[in-house]
């Protein structure tokens, strides 16, 4: 079993929810006592947010690349990011990196394609809905990617760093997410990426009317067939 290195703390509640899910992953195809090998570098997120806020993605790729390094030095034989957002700076965290990175994006992209779906709506914090990273890395796996509008995208930034980061979960919020679902699929999405890793702690495949595709369990799942050689690491999209 190869030692996936969990790069998280952004926030520590999705975190907390990698590892339960690598963990719970393994126990499914291996059963028994089983457990994964993990080595975790977490970080302080108000660190994080505040240099997100200020524009200072130099800055967080430097410390992320610190804490990667970090992991790789503690055995890890492979790097998972615990956050889409922070894969905006996937470039820099790499810089000298001797283990591979387990890209979000590309995870995400090949669990859509294997559904066969092709327009897929976006939900995720405001940086990773409204900047192009994550959006073209996914448009260059061939995917036609809609994001909600300008007030759809303020309210489900808001709940996110306002409420999920900080363990809120509440029914009211769950609703708003609904409605921003339904209208993301009213626009033409067969399919709706829950791109933020706290996401998943407010709604899941019942609150909307068509598919959705997870990228907290995705990743995990993905990283632990890669750890027990299940399968290779997802491909990444032609230059």
């Amino acid at each position: 079993m190869k030692t996936i290195g969990l790069l998280g703390g952004m926030s520590w509640e999705s975190s907390a929810e990698y590892y339960r899910l690598v963990n719970a992953r393994v126990r499914e195809l291996r059963g028994g006592y089983h457990s994964a090998h993990t080595v975790l570098y977490s970080v302080d997120f108000a660190e994080i947010e505040a240099m997100q806020a200020e524009g200072r993605w130099d800055d967080a790729g430097r410390e992320l690349n610190r804490a990667a390094l970090a992991l790789e030095a503690a055995g890890a034989d492979f790097v998972v990011l615990c956050t889409n957002t922070m894969h905006k700076v996937a470039g820099q965290l790499t810089d000298g990196l001797g283990v591979p990175l387990l890209h979000l994006a590309d995870t995400t992209a090949a669990a859509i394609k294997a559904e066969k779906v092709h327009r897929v709506g976006l939900l995720g914090t405001g940086f990773t809905m409204a900047q192009p990273f994550y959006r073209e890395r996914l448009a260059a796996h061939g995917l036609d990617v809609l994001v909600p509008d300008e007030a759809d995208r303020e309210t489900v930034h808001r709940i996110i760093y306002g409420e999920l980061v900080h363990g809120v979960v509440t029914a009211e919020s769950r609703e708003r997410y609904r409605e921003v679902i339904a209208r993301i699929v009213d626009a033409g999405a067969e399919g709706v990426i829950y791109g933020c890793t706290e996401i998943e702690l407010l709604v899941g495949p019942e609150d909307s009317p068509v598919p959705t595709f997870p990228t907290t369990r995705l990743h995990a799942e993905a990283a632990v067939d890669y750890a027990l050689g299940e399968t290779a690491l997802p491909s990444a999209p032609a230059r």
